[in-house]
């Protein structure tokens, strides 16, 4: 929200570039995404069954995978950093920010990569503190990066809408560095095992659970990009500003579910590890019920202010702030199916059912938002029911995904065992 407030600062170009750039990102670290959920499922399984030293072991062997893959995935992020950005249709200054953008976010891969893994590990063994304390001090060395790298502050180059990326990989590079550091050195619960995690069955199984979640969040990017690129060349600039200023302004709401979706994963997991399947079921019912009162409280009271958050995050763009005032409104009244996704999703994808909502994200992102999008352009409706269609969207995700977990077949997705190195 810090980002969205200093780069609306800067114009509907500079907005709508971070919103290429982000969501470029996010498909570059789909990889790292799958490896995290196997890393959630396994290390949450191990840990239930009291097997701490596996913990331990699975999250070394997710660290060198997230680091191999977050090499690899540098080298197109910076190659093709503008000619994805030019897709969407939008214009060639736009294009040169979000490029840039696309870049520097490249270039810290592996860090973020160590962020995700390290902390996904912990949250799996039941440490959200530590990851909590770490993300505080990340974001606050961010701040501070943020008002140097984009206003050229304190000597520091003006660099504008890129700017963003630099800061906020330089804030998680020195987190990641920071959190290896002390996960090397036994502070934490779940402790550091340098011997017998380079096993192959470990790495299979760690792949076998993680390639669905990948595959998920590559629709997931693809949907998007169809979604935006219809936005961009039918609608311009302005309407794909306020759908990335919109989403920025509700992202409290979605890191609550995140939260909860955390806490899904995490005691379906040790649940079942520990063989309590009915305390894994209530666990995930639990964690539904107070994400969707969390995000709802929220995003409801967001929406009721929507043209007045959109006039502080938009100084001076009376066009951008009203299609930011619908964004708002729209997806804030949307949260209670958000709500159940995330929930509901991160308890499946805590048993190891990774399956299951790949198929959701196919049949809610391409079957019905991409499809709607598309006819509402071909018949030239307005921008705001493009923005509508998230709603379509959620309720088809939120409806399959409670009916999964109500049917209860997540159970026996893994063998109850969970074998380790001697």
């Amino acid at each position: 929200m810090v980002q969205t407030k200093f780069v609306g600062e800067l114009g509907p170009d500079a907005v709508a570039a971070v919103g290429i750039g982000q969501r470029v990102f996010f498909g570059l670290q789909a990889v790292m995404m799958a490896v995290s959920a196997g890393t959630t499922a396994l290390v949450a399984r191990a840990w239930g069954a009291g097997d701490k030293v596996e913990a331990g072991r699975v999250t070394m062997a997710s660290l060198a995978l997230a680091t191999v893959f977050g090499l690899l995935l540098t080298v197109p992020g910076i190659l093709f950093a503008r000619p994805v950005a030019s897709i969407f249709g939008l214009s060639p200054e736009t294009v040169d920010l979000a490029a840039e953008y696309i870049i520097w976010l490249s270039i810290f891969n592996v860090a973020f990569g160590l962020n995700f893994i390290i902390g996904a590990g912990l949250r799996a063994a039941g440490d959200a503190w530590s990851p909590l304390w770490l993300g505080i001090g990340i974001n606050i060395l961010n701040l501070g990066l943020l008002y140097g790298f984009v206003f050229g502050a304190w000597g520091f180059p003006e660099m504008g809408a890129p700017g963003t990326a630099v800061a906020g990989g330089v804030s998680f590079a020195v987190g990641g560095v920071l959190t290896a550091a002390l996960w090397f050195k036994q502070v934490f619960r779940l402790r550091y095992v340098a011997s017998g995690w380079a096993r192959p069955d470990r790495f299979l199984r760690l792949l076998h659970i993680g390639y669905p979640a990948a595959v998920e969040m590559i629709i997931f990017q693809i949907g998007f990009f169809f979604f935006f690129m219809l936005m961009g060349n039918y609608y311009g600039t302005e309407a794909f500003a306020a759908y990335s200023v919109g989403s920025n302004v509700l992202s409290v709401c979605m890191v609550i579910g995140f939260g909860f979706s955390i806490a899904g994963s995490t005691l379906v997991g040790q649940h079942l590890g520990a063989g309590d399947p009915d305390g894994a079921a209530r666990s995930g019912w639990r964690a539904m019920g107070y994400a969707v009162a969390a995000m709802a409280t929220i995003g409801w009271s967001m929406a009721f202010f929507a043209e007045e958050l959109a006039h502080f995050f938009l100084t001076d763009a009376p066009l951008t702030i009203e299609l930011t005032t619908y964004m708002i409104v729209i997806l804030g009244i949307a949260m209670p199916l958000l709500a159940a996704e995330f929930a509901l999703g991160g308890a499946l994808r805590g048993a190891g059912d990774t399956r299951f909502p790949l198929i959701a994200t196919f049949i809610g992102l391409i079957g019905v938002r991409c499809t709607l999008t598309a006819l509402f352009t071909f018949l030239g409706w307005p921008v705001v029911w493009v923005y509508a269609t998230l709603l379509g969207e959620y309720l088809v995700k939120a409806t399959m995904l409670t009916l999964r977990f109500r049917s209860g077949r997540w159970k026996h997705v893994i063998p109850h065992s969970v074998p380790h190195a001697p």
